[in-house]
């Protein structure tokens, strides 16, 4: 196995931090993984510390891409980390399977916060094409009324997206997406 390009730091809150520079942007570059700290719309040669979510972390560790450390050195493995993760974030399970499965369909996901739903999903990444799609994570046994269906749908045409709820079920991910359209 390859030498993970990042060490990263856990923080206290679930998020992880690469201080590094230099691996940032390798980091960065290679998946546009994370979010430079203070800097609102990266372009690859920003110099800032990084800062990943937990899902992303998990992902990149399990992948030997990065290297987790605790506050106080010692190394941290993946279990470790699902288990912290799982503290601090509401469906990190679901919503990790989720965000592997589009990662490994090779697609960017990116948190979806300012959407207000789960990941921001992009083809070939931010600042080189617009997210088409907008990912919810619900569970499979989960009632949707009809006017989540309509908000959900106000908004992803607002910002031209394709609105899709992800659910796991068994082994498998499913999606369905929303497109509005007029006659």
């Amino acid at each position: 196995m390859e030498e993970p390009i990042a060490t990263v730091e856990a923080l206290r809150d679930g998020r992880l931090i690469v201080w590094s520079r230099e691996e940032s942007r390798r980091l960065y570059r290679q998946g546009y993984y994370g979010k430079p700290l203070g800097v609102s719309k990266p372009k690859e040669d920003f110099d800032a510390p990084l800062i990943l979510d937990p899902i992303e972390g998990l992902y990149l560790l399990e992948r030997g891409i990065i290297r987790v450390r605790d506050p106080d050195g010692s190394e941290m493995d993946a279990e470790r980390l699902r288990g912290i993760a799982r503290e601090t974030m509401d469906r990190f399970d679901e919503k990790y399977l989720i965000y592997r499965d589009l990662r490994d369909r090779g697609y960017i996901v990116t948190p979806g916060i300012k959407y207000g739903c789960d990941f921001a999903v992009y083809r070939y990444g931010p600042g080189i094409d617009h997210a088409p799609y907008i990912v919810e994570v619900r569970r499979v046994d989960e009632e949707l009324s009809a006017s989540e269906i309509v908000r959900s749908g106000r908004l992803a045409t607002t910002v031209r997206k394709t609105f899709i709820i992800a659910a796991v079920e068994g082994n498998r991910v499913r999606y369905l997406g929303f497109e509005w359209w007029k006659p």
